[in-house]
């Protein structure tokens, strides 16, 4: 059998070592045979397709990223673009897809699966926002690089008596703001889960002053107000899958806290730095594991399935489970974690 594999949406820590498994797998146990499509699903659109084999795959383990390279490419935006993915992956003899991505790359292969091509998912990314899995690989590099930018945050906060607000990814779920800002020890987390009041931060600002320590805030780039009004975004434009640019809420709130506080608040933005570099041993573990049971639905027919973690365990469900709402930090979560707030 002659096997497809794509990488698409935002680049993540462990999708190197998830195509490593995937080929080494397939090629020493089953006897496939692997074409890489370039640039997410862009690559079966137009045909980009690269050679992929264990030799391809030498070393990328560490590696963050992608050697398949990726894109925000949405096939069903595309006239004809369906047909167009089937055609080419007839032509390129490929029989069957394993498709890496989150939320929208799996949607899409969602929509193809029903459309009757045999695809199998594996949940990618450091929003950990998919349904039918405890946890995505890539979130845990970008809570350890958070975390660790908070930890250098505390002694310039402290030095100079101001206000840190860190600004982490997450687009609507706020699970990289709550576990690095508890890993952390922020004194104030916001989520776009839980709308904030800028009175009630405010208060625990000069809370924190009155114990003689500078606040750390983390806030998710969705986060919102409780005033209603509305995200902070860079850009109103929307991408291939209708996704506006956010960003901004940390300089925004550092604002505010200088206007009703009194006192000197900056604001960081992490952005990118949190998806770039190597990753952690858990999610090259976790990538590993995914890939690896990935190919071995693929051997057993299993299609229009997704590998996912779930307690210690990978299972397999199916692709419209995982993708059919964002899975948000609960109201409970955020609730245990506000004993260390203020």
């Amino acid at each position: 059998m002659r096997v497809g594999v794509l990488t698409g949406g935002g680049d993540c820590p462990g999708l190197n070592a998830v195509i490593r498994a995937v080929v080494r797998k397939g090629v020493r146990v089953h006897g496939f045979d692997f074409v890489g499509y370039r640039d997410g699903w862009k690559g079966p659109l137009e045909g980009l397709t690269m050679t992929l084999g264990i030799e391809q795959c030498r070393g990328i383990l560490p590696r963050g990223g992608t050697i398949l390279g990726s894109s925000r490419t949405n096939p069903l935006k595309v006239p004809d673009g369906v047909r167009r993915i089937r055609d080419q992956l007839a032509a390129d003899g490929v029989e069957a897809l394993v498709a890496i991505g989150g939320e929208d790359t799996l949607g899409v292969a969602t929509a193809l699966a029903d459309e009757g091509v045999q695809v199998v998912g594996v949940p990618k990314t450091i929003d950990n926002d998919l349904s039918g899995t405890d946890f995505t690989f890539g979130f845990d590099t970008a809570v350890n690089i958070a975390t660790e930018a908070i930890d250098r945050l505390h002694t310039t906060a402290e030095s100079h008596h101001r206000v840190l607000v860190v600004e982490v990814m997450g687009r609507h779920a706020g699970w990289i703001a709550l576990h690095s800002g508890i890993a952390g020890g922020a004194n104030i987390v916001l989520i776009p889960e839980q709308p904030f009041d800028i009175d009630e931060v405010c208060a625990l600002v000069k809370s924190r002053f009155e114990s003689r320590y500078a606040p750390i805030l983390v806030v998710s780039e969705g986060a919102v107000p409780r005033d209603g009004s509305g995200m902070t975004m860079q850009t109103g434009d929307l991408d291939a899958f209708g996704h506006v640019r956010l960003g901004g809420i940390g300089d925004r709130l550092a604002h505010e806290i200088e206007q009703r506080v009194g006192c000197e608040a900056r604001a960081v933005v992490l952005g990118h730095v949190q998806r770039g570099g190597t990753p952690t041993a858990f999610d090259r573990w976790l990538a590993t594991r995914l890939g690896l049971h990935a190919i071995d639905a693929v051997a057993d027919g299993d299609f229009g399935t997704m590998a996912a973690l779930r307690g210690a365990a990978i299972i397999r469900v199916p692709l419209a489970e995982a993708t059919g709402e964002l899975k948000l930090v609960s109201p409970e979560e955020y609730a245990e974690a506000q004993v260390f707030f203020g």
